[in-house]
């Protein structure tokens, strides 16, 4: 249980060790829902991310198919992306929703800490994955 409550700081500290200091930076976060195909955000690990990212300084975009409205609400000040490859013109990026259409974007270039084992994203020029 106790591992489960840290996975997504995990996720922080990969990022960490590509960009210590956030300040600034623009993060971005595919995925928002607690889990796939749902806009469901109650207890979902991107609220406990997200709020670090904020309190580190960090600008945030983000992008999921379904969980934005109600993920507005808790963070009304993010940056919120019309499509998901909007969100890769970031400094990094973060997966934290195992949606389909994320396996079709270009990573290739990019940072990228992977919280759901999106294969497609080791084409990544830095790739960091984790799985809750």
């Amino acid at each position: 249980m106790a591992l489960n409550e840290d996975q997504p700081l995990r996720l922080l500290e990969l990022l960490r060790k590509h960009l210590p200091d956030l300040r600034g930076r623009r993060i971005g976060v595919l995925g928002l829902a607690f889990k796939p195909g749902t806009d469901d955000v109650r207890e979902a690990p991107s609220i406990r991310i997200v709020g670090e990212l904020l309190r580190e300084g960090a600008a945030v975009k983000a992008y999921d198919p379904k969980a934005m409205d109600n993920f507005r609400r808790i963070f009304p000040q993010l940056q919120y992306c019309g499509r998901a490859e909007e969100v890769l013109d970031s400094d990094a990026v973060l997966i934290l929703t195992e949606w389909e259409e994320f396996r079709r974007l270009d990573y290739s270039g990019k940072v990228v800490i992977d919280g759901r084992r999106i294969e497609e994203a080791r084409k990544a020029r830095v790739y960091e994955g984790v799985c809750w």
